[in-house]
């Protein structure tokens, strides 16, 4: 079978911009926003540049305080949301509406809550000082004894943060942070260990109100200061070239080999992720080419929605960049970015080594060939053409890893984005943009801030940045990317605002402890239970310690995949880190392991049946049944499932674990999660060197699982049960003709 024949990627059947667009906002909550009138969006328009503009320049020349910095997030987030965000998304709420209590398209009430949220947001600010005339005294003064001013702001600031979380990403998330409120206000009625004195209302608005805890506490510090930036990074980006480079880089490398296209979808995913922390985006943005090209070579259209969805799905693990929740991660952890960064780095290679090995060896099962060499990009032709687009990309990482600060990597990418995407050195008026980003360079070498060989660096880069061979962007469409890269940000601000209320109620309650401590007697005691069915005699397969912690992994990784169910990444992340942490803490497992643990399976929950968006998204544009296609993403994303007990039990894997480094205990324990991946992936499959019977498929996978386990008793166990299927594969090589 020649699939490939009459292949040709420019006939495959993509669906049109509007339909991409249309499917991204279908399946993804913050995309999907109301219609408002031409008059009324110029306003918008200008409210969502001075928001990107505000954030931009902070990140490089220094934040206001706290409680005004947060505040103008804040205040910009309600504008934003209550404008474009209907109270109840119905298809006809998101159509233009114009009559007698409507402005612009946006009903009074709207209006309304949009002013009482800026009023709420910015009250902190205007207050702090105090206000002698209104009877307010300093801030100082008000802590844990707030007046009626700050109780009523409080309270509206409170209903108004869930209020934008429901309207941008659904009930589940604003439902969650109602019952953590129920808990610290009637503590007394809760039975068992869970019971506690309770919180006083007027103490529980002013702990969830006032800076360094609750709404303006870590999570939204660290969205204001730097996920907003490198979500504008990434939209710019990818707006200005990188996107296609990644992708025509992508099907250079792979498209030639078995099953070309889908293998394009992996490597051009694992490219974009980098870029990108948003699974749905990645999936629409890669797969409206990579999807219908699996399709026309011959990929049933469920399972090439599941490779592109499984691939995209790993933007959030892949570095440099991997979402808001590492950035969180790094201040929770109180270590630099830098670290959470080359942690993450094998395992997201064990996650799309997964997906290219299913790939792999089902292509091999379809007989499915890859592209011809006149279906091909050019290299020297790609490279000609978007050369400098990777140039921003190369000067976000060279800050990064030199030790500055995220923010300040993040301005200089966005600077030399802008350079690249507008300034030519053929347009001498567009050259005041490297002129104010050189000046900007050396006027902090000056001031101490850049160091000799960091600034030289900068300045050649933004000189070769106006050499770009590509199209100029105009001033309207930068202005357009620019509201674009806010709008992906209103859904994660809005997250991170309401989700400060369960980290205040958890240090307020102490209900992380109490948790952890429910989930490891709950698995002691299971332990205790079920070890007689690992003891033979004086041999002891398993211990009740082995088996306790193998349970609390088992019960925090589901409670993770359930309760994320609709729950954003993040915000998953922030919540059951702070129930999950205190547990493995008492299990041994280190802080970063522990951290990347959750993280993973609230990744996962993206790709597990019944909701994963990711899945969805890619259905629409396969066309194809959306079950069927979340539960082969969930397959193909066996890698990422497993990868969280490999460097639990393996710290090593992590690189910077504080367990310590050492390389040859590194590539063993790789090498073992590596072939085990391989090994499971046969197993989804049904084939490796030829098909697999049932008796096979099972010994695969049961081996699969042991290898992933890294020890050398899990190795010799995982090795023997493996070696059949070794065997019986390379008879069957022997005996049968290669596939043509």
């Amino acid at each position: 079978m020649n699939a490939t024949r009459d292949f040709d990627p420019a006939e495959a059947d993509a669906p049109s911009a509007e339909q991409l667009e249309e499917i991204e906002r279908k399946y993804d909550e913050g995309a999907a926003t109301r219609q408002v009138t031409p008059a009324f969006g110029r306003f918008l328009r200008v409210v969502a540049l001075a928001f990107a503009i505000y954030h931009y320049l902070t990140a490089g020349f220094g934040v206001p305080p706290d409680y005004w910095h947060m505040g103008w997030h804040l205040s910009g987030l309600f504008i934003l949301t209550y404008a474009l965000f209907p109270l109840i998304k119905t298809k006809r709420a998101l159509q233009l509406h114009e009559g007698r209590f409507v402005l612009g398209g946006v009903p009074y009430y709207d209006i309304a809550l949009m002013v009482l949220g800026v009023m709420a947001a910015l009250y902190i600010g205007v207050a702090w000082r105090g206000i002698p005339w209104l009877g307010i005294d300093e801030m100082t003064f008000r802590m844990g004894d707030p007046n009626g001013f700050d109780l009523t702001f409080g309270m509206i600031l409170i209903v108004l943060v869930l209020d934008i979380a429901r309207r941008t990403l659904g009930f589940i998330l604003p439902l969650i942070i109602c019952v953590f409120i129920a808990y610290a206000l009637f503590g007394p009625y809760f039975p068992g260990i869970l019971q506690h004195p309770g919180v006083r209302f007027n103490t529980f608005v002013s702990s969830m109100y006032f800076p360094s805890e609750g709404i303006f506490g870590v999570t939204l510090w660290v969205v204001s200061t730097i996920v907003f930036h490198f979500v504008l990074f990434g939209v710019i980006a990818q707006r200005t070239g990188l996107g296609q480079l990644f992708i025509d880089n992508a099907t250079i490398l792979a498209g030639r080999y078995i099953g070309g296209p889908a293998k394009v979808s992996v490597v051009s995913s694992a490219f974009f992720g980098t870029i990108s922390g948003s699974s749905v985006a990645n999936t629409v943005s890669t797969g409206a080419l990579t999807i219908p090209n699996m399709k026309r070579l011959g990929y049933p259209g469920h399972f090439a929605g599941g490779v592109e969805a499984a691939a995209s799905a790993g933007g959030q693990i892949t570095p440099p960049i991997m979402g808001a929740a590492a950035f969180i991660m790094a201040e929770f952890l109180e270590v630099p970015y830098t670290t959470i960064v080359i942690a993450a780095i094998f395992p997201a290679l064990l996650h799309y080594t997964g997906v290219f090995a299913v790939v792999h060896l089902m292509a091999k099962r379809l007989g499915l060939k890859g592209l011809t060499k006149e279906q091909l990009p050019l290299l020297k032709a790609v490279w000609a053409k978007g050369w400098a687009n990777i140039v921003p990309l190369l000067g976000l990482l060279v800050v990064l890893f030199s030790g500055y600060t995220p923010f300040m990597s993040a301005f200089c990418g966005i600077s030399l984005a802008l350079i690249t995407g507008m300034a030519r050195f053929r347009a001498p008026v567009t050259l005041t943009l490297p002129v104010a980003f050189m000046a900007f360079v050396v006027w902090k070498y000056s001031d101490g801030g850049f160091d000799p060989g960091m600034a030289v660096i900068l300045l050649i880069l933004s000189v070769i940045c106006v050499f770009n061979p590509q199209q100029r962007t105009t001033v309207s469409e930068m202005a357009d990317t620019f509201e674009t890269g806010v709008r992906y940000a209103l859904a994660v601000g809005a997250a991170s605002a309401a989700v400060g209320i369960v980290i205040g109620v958890i240090n307020t309650t102490g209900i992380g402890f109490r948790i952890g401590f429910m989930v490891t007697q709950a698995a002691t005691n299971l332990g205790n239970d079920i070890a007689w069915l690992f003891t033979f005699g004086e041999f002891v397969l398993f211990s009740v310690g082995d088996l306790t912690l193998f349970i609390s992994l088992v019960f925090i990784a589901l409670a993770c995949i359930l309760m994320g169910a609709g729950v954003p990444t993040t915000a998953l992340y922030i919540m059951l880190v702070s129930v999950a942490q205190p547990a493995l803490a008492q299990l041994g497992i280190p802080p970063i392991a522990s951290h990347m643990f959750v993280l993973y399976y609230g990744v996962v929950a993206e790709i597990t049946p019944p909701v994963c968006t990711s899945a969805y998204a890619a259905a629409a544009i396969a066309n194809a049944n959306p079950f069927r296609t979340g539960l082969s993403a969930f397959t193909l994303g066996l890698g990422k499932v497993l990868a969280p007990m490999a460097f639990v039990y393996a710290p090593v894997l992590l690189i910077v674990s504080s367990t310590g480094f050492d390389l040859i205990e590194f590539a063993y324990c790789a090498a073992s999660c590596l072939f085990g991946v391989f090994t499971l992936s046969a197993a989804v499959v049904g084939d490796w060197w030829r098909h697999m019977n049932v008796l096979e498929r099972i010994l695969a996978a049961v081996a699969g699982l042991i290898l992933v386990a890294p020890s050398w008793q899990a190795d010799l166990i995982g090795l023997a049960v493996v070696a059949p299927v070794v065997g019986i594969q390379l008879l069957k090589r022997r005996a049968e003709p290669v596939p043509v």
